[in-house]
């Protein structure tokens, strides 16, 4: 079975004169929830299950669920009593990723064209142990992979701080993280269930698997953080939808 897991427990602090009353995942472009936008795009591209971890005003995302109506198998990864961070949100789903040959994470606040289907289907295929879906874009935030794609460290570009798979090395390219990845579903199963970075969790799993960056092409790419970008994120989807019809 296909599945996917949305992350929305985030506190939202980006968004603050927003998210005081309700999650991030409920926030509105154009009169659609971004967890609506995330669930249709993640069932048009395949995903028959999809789990949805839950914090913040996390009730509220469970009412939602349960007053919508979708084409897939929804699943709640309930955090309300501590938030797990990125990776230990992961790790505490893992039992619910059965039945299937991937796992594909997608960050509740990323919008975007990005043929998910065709990458989930070519990793499944690939023999990796996991795809860290990227782009060369502006950010302070980088990973940094060799010549073969695979993941040898992290750096923040404001601040100088490295961290490093195997050591500090000059050899290596920078990409920005994209929001989404593809692994195997026992990847994280040996990991301590406690809060932690799925960056962190990846950086010590590229010391023994095969951690890889696989570029992605697409026209259209947000990552909603600031609320002045809300109203100029929605004028593009507009003109997105008026090109396609």
């Amino acid at each position: 079975m296909n599945t996917a897991m949305i992350l929305a427990a985030g506190l939202g602090t980006r968004l603050k004169e927003l998210t005081h009353d309700k999650p991030k995942a409920l926030v509105e472009i154009n009169g659609k929830t971004l967890l609506q936008r995330t669930i249709e795009t993640l069932i048009a591209n395949g995903f028959e299950r999809i789990i949805i971890n839950v914090h913040h005003f996390g009730n509220q995302i469970i009412e939602f669920v349960n007053t919508h109506t979708f084409n897939a198998e929804i699943l709640i990864s309930d955090e309300q009593q501590q938030l797990m961070d990125t990776g230990g949100g992961i790790i505490q789903a893992t039992p619910l990723f059965t039945d299937t040959d991937a796992v594909l994470i997608h960050n509740v606040d990323i919008i975007s064209d990005v043929n998910l289907k065709k990458h989930y289907q070519d990793f499944i295929h690939s023999g990796d142990d996991a795809w860290l879906l990227t782009q060369d874009r502006e950010t302070a935030r980088k990973l940094l992979f060799n010549t073969e794609n695979q993941l040898v460290g992290w750096k923040n570009k404001s601040t100088e701080q490295y961290k490093w798979v195997h050591g500090a090395t000059e050899n290596y390219k920078e990409k920005a993280f994209s929001g989404m990845h593809i692994f195997k579903p026992t990847l994280f199963a040996d990991f301590e269930k406690k809060p932690v970075s799925v960056i962190d969790l990846y950086l010590n799993l590229a010391q023994r698997k095969q951690i890889i960056s696989k570029e992605i092409q697409t026209k259209l790419w947000f990552d909603l953080g600031k609320i002045e970008q809300i109203e100029s994120i929605g004028e593009k989807l507009k003109e997105n939808e008026k090109h396609k019809n």
